[in-house]
């Protein structure tokens, strides 16, 4: 039974508001709601419990890395209600729907699970085929933007049929649109939920009627490992006709198939197999030239005292963490030899 109370007790608002907080507790929005923390939360807790809680829009603005994209972070009491229906609600009740090797944004899992799921596969493979293979790896065309507001709210009715949970989840849908009827906004924690469970579908369909052994999906990007490319062209076929028909969305360019002895471009990495079946990984040169251009910018903000010492400690550690899942020993030993941190010096006007 779907218990929409629970969205709404208190303690769980509070535990929301906590977890929408972290690493933004010097933002305004945050310390103005924390100033009357009990009042807001009592607040949030009438609305939701009334059905008059209604979203109170989005704040735009562009990200660069690691690539331009547009974002549309909502109010800070929205994010509050989205933690508590994401954390008491959509996740436990989707987790439990996906598959093993949806890897997005959900617990013990990301991009690293997803990097060590397709080099097992490639181990894997080996033993059997040896490295005469083919990859088929798929993208979505402007995912977030392009996904049909009708063909999720039939999806989730399923599951949550006409209750106020399926109601509140319906007006955050509606909140954003890019186009007429189409679109979720990038930096709503909802829209994370929601774009891994709208192509669940093209997931069971992979593994359950194409019984494809070898697959991962991040997201909107996925791969499948097989050894017959005739049969990777009718699997390619079959995830281009249900994503037109069914939800309304189209491949892109990146889609293609590939020998597995060229490898393949997954999640800002390179994985290629060589003739003894050992799985290298190493980054893209797009990914270098982001990551060298973050240790550019965390040098000039330390010398224009924006940041001290302990946020590039955090800052390099968090990039370290990333870069030690790939062969990347000369490019952590170029970052650390040849990035420089030094004050610029200030002068005492006279």
């Amino acid at each position: 039974m779907i218990n929409y109370e629970v969205l709404y007790d208190f303690q769980k608002l509070y535990e929301a508001h906590k977890a929408a907080r972290k690493g933004k507790r010097g933002k305004l929005e945050v310390i103005n709601f924390e100033m009357n923390l009990a009042k807001n939360l009592v607040a949030l807790q009438k609305e939701l419990k009334n059905r008059t809680y209604r979203h109170k829009g989005y704040h735009h603005f562009k990200i660069y890395e690691p690539k331009e994209r547009e974002i549309y972070a909502p109010s800070y009491a929205d994010r509050v209600v989205q933690h508590s229906l994401c954390d008491n609600i959509l996740a436990p009740i989707l987790d439990r729907r996906l598959i093993h090797d949806n890897a997005a944004c959900r617990k013990g899992k990301g991009t690293h699970f997803a990097m060590d799921r397709l080099s097992g596969f490639m181990r894997d493979f080996y033993k059997k085929y040896g490295t005469q293979g083919y990859f088929l790896k798929c993208d979505i065309h402007k995912y977030f933007a392009s996904i049909n507001h009708t063909v999720l709210k039939r999806q989730l009715h399923k599951l949550f049929e006409y209750t106020d949970v399926y109601e509140l989840n319906c007006r955050i849908i509606d909140s954003f649109e890019s186009s007429p009827d189409t679109g979720l906004p990038l930096g709503n924690q909802a829209s994370q939920w929601f774009a891994l469970f709208y192509l669940d579908g093209v997931d069971r369909m992979i593994k359950e009627k194409l019984q494809i052994k070898y697959y991962t999906r991040y997201m909107d990007n996925f791969v499948i490992l097989h050894h017959n490319k005739d049969y990777l062209r009718k699997c390619l076929a079959e995830i281009r006709n249900m994503c037109k028909n069914e939800l309304k969305l189209e491949l892109n360019e990146k889609t293609q198939i590939f020998p597995l002895k060229n490898g393949v471009n997954y999640l800002g990495w390179h994985f290629y197999m060589t003739d003894t079946g050992k799985v290298i990984r190493k980054l893209r040169n797009s990914s270098k030239k982001s990551i060298k251009r973050r240790y550019r910018k965390i040098a000039k903000d330390y010398s224009e005292w924006q940041i001290d010492l302990e946020h590039i400690k955090q800052k390099i550690q968090s990039t370290h963490g990333h870069l030690i899942h790939g062969d990347t020993y000369r490019l952590r030993t170029l970052l650390s030899q040849k990035t420089v941190y030094r004050r610029r010096e200030i002068v005492a006007e006279e």
